[in-house]
């Protein structure tokens, strides 16, 4: 049987804030008068994690990721619920359980700005008291990985932000934890710096069976590391399932695209109902028909329109993803 290594039982964290009138008045008035206003970021939330897996957290902004991230490193504390990680209380901030968990935000760094990466890394071995053998040993590894090695000896600051983010990850997992939290770790990387940043993880996560939980706006993250995916909607847990199950939220069906060798008549009765988006000059759509209509609907738009090239494939995640954020009660309508 696996380990549960994460076991969050109806976590709930609340905040309170106030109304100002805005001037000197409203100062004034302020201190004698306020008007509090409580907000829950997180509600009730639930789930279990396993060890050895890696689970996408995905939601719209706003809707409680970093704050549960948080609550999940005991950086805050829950106004009321429990979390055990590793048979610790995060919120105690252990120094064992420390130890034992990394915490990499893509907008935070906790690299010195000033210093080459090198030096930072020998700073933090110190302070996670690493051995001298494993420490070298660690660093050579994860730097040849990364393909990292020629630069451990520049300063930060001379480093691209896809470079840095390599450097940030070395830092997060020089003391081998059991368990990883990944906010948002690939924004405002290109196309290779995140394929690469991928690649790591998976290399990694497959070399340690170490247990991560990631947060992206980038569905291809999710798509090539996760195979589950937790959803918050307003600080409640709206989904938890296998990505497959995920996709499959708005129904079985398809995405299909056609490409014409001429302009065709968008208004053809073939395209009812099947959510077409054209292109500029009506030459391609990209239509989402259902499994048991593929067949029908293929034939009819091959027989009566000049088709150059068509293709198919399941419903991509980010498209779930958008029309779940677009409409969140898709998901209550769902038996």
């Amino acid at each position: 049987m696996e380990k549960i290594i994460i076991d969050c039982n109806q976590v709930a964290k609340k905040f309170i804030s106030y109304k100002k009138k805005p001037g000197l008045r409203g100062a004034i008035y302020s201190l004698f008068k306020r008007n509090y206003i409580e907000k829950y970021a997180v509600k009730e939330f639930s789930f279990q994690v396993k060890q050895g897996e890696m689970v996408g957290l995905l939601g719209p902004n706003g809707a409680g990721k970093t704050t549960l991230m948080k609550m999940l490193t005991g950086i805050i504390v829950p106004s009321s619920g429990e979390i055990n990680i590793l048979d610790y209380s995060p919120s105690k901030r252990d120094k064992i359980f420390r130890k034992n968990i990394a915490l990499v935000m893509g907008q935070k760094s906790q690299l010195w700005w000033d210093i080459p990466a090198m030096d930072s890394l020998l700073l933090l071995q110190k302070f996670y008291e690493i051995p001298e053998s494993e420490f070298i040993k660690k660093v050579d590894y994860m730097a040849k990985m990364l393909e990292v090695t020629d630069l451990l000896h520049i300063h930060i600051r001379k480093l691209s932000l896809g470079e840095r983010m390599k450097m940030e990850l070395m830092a997060s997992l020089l003391h081998s934890p059991q368990v990883i939290f990944l906010d948002e770790p690939t924004i405002g990387l290109d196309l290779v710096a995140q394929e690469n940043i991928r690649n790591f993880l998976i290399n990694y996560q497959q070399s340690t069976q170490c247990t991560i939980i990631i947060t992206s706006h980038y569905m291809s993250d999710v798509e090539a590391l996760c195979d589950r995916i937790i959803l918050i909607q307003d600080g409640l847990k709206s989904f938890d399932g296998p990505i497959e199950q995920f996709e499959n939220i708005l129904g079985h069906e398809k995405e299909v695209s056609f490409s014409f060798t001429s302009p065709v008549n968008t208004k053809s009765t073939i395209f009812n109902n099947l959510d077409a988006k054209w292109n500029n000059n009506f030459t391609k759509v990209d239509l989402r028909v259902p499994e048991n209509l593929l067949r029908e609907i293929g034939l009819k738009v091959l027989q009566e329109m000049p088709v150059s090239e068509f293709n198919t494939e399941k419903m991509p995640i980010e498209r779930v993803m958008k029309t779940l954020m677009k409409n969140p009660k898709i998901l209550t309508k769902k038996p």
